[in-house]
């Protein structure tokens, strides 16, 4: 190991937990108010709305889809520090612009730089399995999920309060955790990858979108654990592409309280993360604690679906947050298929299939939307439908797991 570089210890971490915290909560408190300035700018008609809303998200998933992969690639030629450090200041410098939109062609232009700038999350996970062991990865994929749950905790409910007296609040506030973020990333956060362990250049055949997916295909197993990655993804996008339009349309929410009941599933979701994945893991193996997952999380999205009342909707993010088991095993196990060199170009290809689903969800889902909203029909169509992903996602999982030793089990 080169003289000149210090491997990271337990508290980098910490570090890089509270990285991805202030990146969720810079995140989260746009949730409750972006979809509502959308409507806005379209002058209450909320039809319409809904459609522009899917069109953004497919805007900045496409970015995602296109950039994740030169990204991952890059992070594991020059090391995940630099890479976190500039998407952290990028989304700073676009929140700005956000907050400053004097028209809907500016907000989606934001939108844009937002998609090519917000890397951070998928380079933190390569980080954690540079300085974890194989057997613990899983468990440590958790943490982060918590940390994404502490950010949706605080967020939601800061927007949402913020966004009840002005919507363009919460991007000033996004703008500010993001670079504070950044400024926290330059003078506290080491690199994680040893020059040793770094490719010798950036390997320019998988950063890119066909590469990176290509990427996923050497292994059978990791082939199938990929589908059944992307429907999970594909599931997760009705979620931001429904909550806040949905539980308007059909409870006649407001911003406060959707901020609070997006602060209730960031709750349900740490507690989870942050508490259960470990020990589910540890006693069951991840193979188990994946499938049990999938199994909550469809159960939760039929509730969402069928729920006549707000009160009943809200019964669900338990189910949701046992969901959130899923991403952690579905990484431990893909990790141990990766060499040291090659998490960075793992995490981009799978960052792409999240960019996939985050460009055909909020399409797809969106519209569901809109034309149950304009056929006056049953609007919980949505739901039942990402209830049915996950139910394949299980299947798939279950079939790539076959004949798997079952490592990380009763460790």
């Amino acid at each position: 190991m080169s003289s000149l570089f210090k491997r990271p210890g337990k508290a980098a971490f910490a570090f890089v937990l509270v990285t991805v915290a202030l990146d969720m909560l810079a995140l989260g408190v746009m949730v409750p108010v972006l979809p509502k300035l959308i409507v806005e700018f379209e002058g209450g008609d909320l039809q319409r709305a809904a459609s522009i809303a899917g069109v953004f998200s497919f805007a900045w998933a496409f970015m995602q889809f296109l950039f994740q992969p030169v990204l991952g690639a890059l992070s594991d030629r020059f090391g995940r520090r630099p890479v976190v450090l500039l998407s952290n200041l990028g989304m700073g410098l676009d929140y700005i612009f956000m907050a400053l939109a004097p028209s809907l062609p500016f907000l989606f232009a934001g939108r844009l730089i937002s998609g090519v700038t917000a890397a951070s999350l998928s380079t933190a996970t390569a980080y954690i399995a540079d300085v974890t062991p194989a057997e613990q990865r899983a468990g440590r994929f958790g943490l982060i999920g918590a940390a994404f749950g502490v950010g949706f905790i605080l967020g939601p409910a800061i927007g949402g309060l913020l966004g009840a007296h002005d919507l363009r609040y919460p991007f000033w506030v996004a703008a500010g955790l993001s670079l504070l973020n950044a400024a926290y990333g330059y003078f506290i956060l080491p690199e994680s990858l040893a020059p040793e362990s770094r490719t010798a250049t950036v390997l320019w055949r998988s950063a890119n979108v066909i590469g990176s997916l290509d990427f996923l295909r050497r292994d059978r197993a990791l082939a199938l654990l990929a589908v059944a990655i992307f429907l999970s993804f594909l599931a997760h996008e009705s979620l931001p592409s429904l909550f806040v339009l949905y539980t308007q349309y059909r409870y006649h929410w407001d911003a406060a309280t959707t901020g609070w009941a997006l602060a209730i599933v960031g709750v349900s979701q740490t507690i989870v993360s942050g508490g259960l994945v470990r020990p589910a893991v540890k006693r069951f193996g991840e193979s188990a604690t994946l499938v049990a997952a999938l199994g909550f999380g469809a159960a939760g999205f039929a509730v969402y679906g069928l729920a006549p009342t707000g009160g009943i909707f809200m019964a669900a993010p338990p189910l949701i947050a046992l969901w959130a088991m899923a991403n952690p095993s579905f990484q431990g196990i893909a990790t141990r298929v990766a060499g040291a060199s090659e998490q960075g170009r793992l995490q981009g290809a799978l960052a792409s299939l999240r960019g996939v689903s985050g460009m055909v969800g909020p399409l797809f889902f969106s519209q569901i939307l809109a034309a149950s909203i304009a056929a006056d029909a049953f609007s919980g169509a949505g739901y039942l439908i990402a209830a049915l992903l996950l139910g394949a996602s299980l299947v798939i999982a279950q079939r790539a797991l076959r004949g798997r030793s079952p490592e990380g089990a009763k460790a």
